[in-house]
């Protein structure tokens, strides 16, 4: 996935719509996390914006000096992200809930899930294998941070690549969370965030 969007908009200007579709970034934050000059950065924020995938979404309150200005992605920098089955799979779980019922949905869904899961390499210790669940959700499109909690871990994502499907079928995120179940073989609870900028989250005890 990343990759593809390198190639399209090159190496630099890439990891800056990572960063920015993890959280909204002055033009200084940029310049810190990718190492280069604020004037650089300005460079590529401008090019990025003309193409319409980069926005400014407000200013930083300050008590001195200037306000700076904060920028985000635009929709159409989102969906930079693969999100072009969305239709496909909507129409699916719908056709299948009709048909069977929401029940079979749910099954199909899972076994999706588990087909997923069983490419995953097997890791002989537990965070190891959270990682790989987190390797396998990176590879469907997900910006995916493993954080350690009390109870385990958690897989916290960074928008979503489910979200043109889950607004309207959240059973879908069943699908990712079975993923994240057989990958790490233990207690996984879904706690997506489906609001207007979604990301998803499952949270594994040990």
């Amino acid at each position: 996935m990343t990759n593809w969007i390198e190639r399209l908009i090159g190496e630099t200007q890439a990891r800056m719509v990572l960063l920015l579709r993890r959280s909204h970034q002055t033009i200084g934050g940029l310049a810190r996390a990718l190492g280069l000059t604020d004037n650089a950065v300005r460079t590529h924020v401008a090019a990025l914006s003309r193409d319409g995938i980069v926005e400014s979404v407000g200013h930083t309150r300050v008590t001195v000096g200037k306000p700076a200005r904060i920028y985000g992605l635009t929709v159409e920098g989102e969906e930079l992200f693969p999100k072009a089955y969305a239709l496909v799979l909507g129409e699916l779980v719908d056709e299948i809930a009709r048909r069977d019922g929401p029940a079979r949905a749910l099954e199909m869904l899972r076994a999706v899930g588990a087909r997923a899961a069983s490419a995953a390499p097997v890791a002989a210790d537990a965070a190891g294998r959270v990682q790989a669940a987190a390797d396998v959700l990176r590879g469907l499109g997900g910006d995916i941070e493993v954080q350690a909690t009390e109870a385990g871990w958690k897989l916290q994502g960074f928008g979503c690549p489910l979200s043109s499907v889950t607004a309207t079928h959240p059973e879908v995120c069943e699908l990712a969370r079975t993923i994240v179940a057989d990958v790490t073989g233990g207690e996984v609870t879904e706690c997506c965030d489906r609001t207007d900028r979604p990301r998803c989250a499952f949270e594994v005890r040990r």
